[in-house]
């Protein structure tokens, strides 16, 4: 296969300017215009660009055409994932102009210059964890077949859990068992990478011997040295993915940044609000 490459991007929390917003720490909005501007300059240029999820911070319809507003200065496909403070009747209104099956996964795929691109919706509503159903699985398994032949880059913005019993930051990840689930699926299969973000720092996993790349985004970053807190501080990047016939290769690109505080979450919060969530939608 012909050299390919492509863009990653993620968290974008883009911010409707019409609404304050005390939960949005950076101005994303500059940020994703520079990410842009940064990405116009690179030669050979990239083939498309995947933004995987935390499209925007609060969700509304607004937030989403305002992201749509920037997005139009780049002539590359975007392929876009959904993730926790998305909704799913936001983006179709705002992105999509759609007004049926506003509560649909938003699940996708697509070919193109020989990699499919498959997209999961990992979102769930009232939840900050990611999710996959036995419908979405099902879909994806389909997908799979339908184009066994060619490689595949896995778009969800929770990346799966990867250890071997279930995690006690949970909210972090895939649910468990639906992660071993996808595992198994996956299994086999010409999976180039997964790309994910959520987690707002930089890292690179081999989970079942497929590369699961977690982007930093354009919104701020976890202090990962601070085990105790959740400490947000100032930071961003993008990733510049290739496809060779070898395999991938992702490279980062930092923007200059002086990692100041930007806000501290207590994790016992976190971990609370999570499992009150599940119980909630499982009662």
């Amino acid at each position: 296969m012909a050299e390919t490459s492509f863009i990653h991007i993620t968290d974008l929390h883009i911010g409707n300017p019409d609404i304050p917003d005390d939960h949005l720490f950076s101005d994303t909005s500059a940020t994703l215009r520079q990410v842009l501007s940064m990405v116009a300059r690179i030669d050979p240029a990239p083939r498309f660009i995947i933004a995987s999820g935390d499209l925007t911070n609060r969700g509304d319809a607004g937030s989403y055409r305002h992201l749509k507003d920037i997005m139009a200065s780049t002539e590359l496909p975007v392929f876009y994932a959904l993730g926790n403070h998305d909704t799913r009747a936001g983006f179709y209104e705002g992105m999509l102009d759609r007004t049926h099956d506003l509560g649909a996964p938003f699940d996708h795929d697509h070919v193109l210059y020989g990699v499919h691109v498959i997209v999961l919706d990992t979102s769930t509503p009232g939840q900050i964890g990611g999710t996959i159903d036995p419908v979405q699985l099902a879909w994806l398994e389909g997908r799979l077949d339908a184009h066994a032949d060619l490689p595949k880059l896995i778009v969800a913005h929770h990346a799966p859990a990867l250890g071997d019993a279930p995690p006690w930051d949970h909210w972090r990840t895939i649910e468990f068992g639906q992660s071993q689930q996808l595992a198994a699926l996956l299994n086999g299969r010409n999976i180039l990478g997964i790309l994910s973000g959520h987690i707002h720092h930089d890292r690179f996993s081999v989970w079942h011997g497929i590369p699961v790349i977690v982007g930093m985004g354009q919104h701020a970053a976890t202090d990962i040295l601070a085990a105790d807190v959740l400490r947000m501080v100032e930071g961003a990047s993008f990733g510049i993915g290739t496809i060779r016939r070898s395999g991938l290769t992702m490279a980062l690109v930092p923007l200059p940044q002086t990692r100041a505080e930007l806000n501290r979450y207590e994790l016992k919060a976190l971990r609370q609000r999570q499992e009150a969530a599940v119980a909630e939608a499982t009662s």
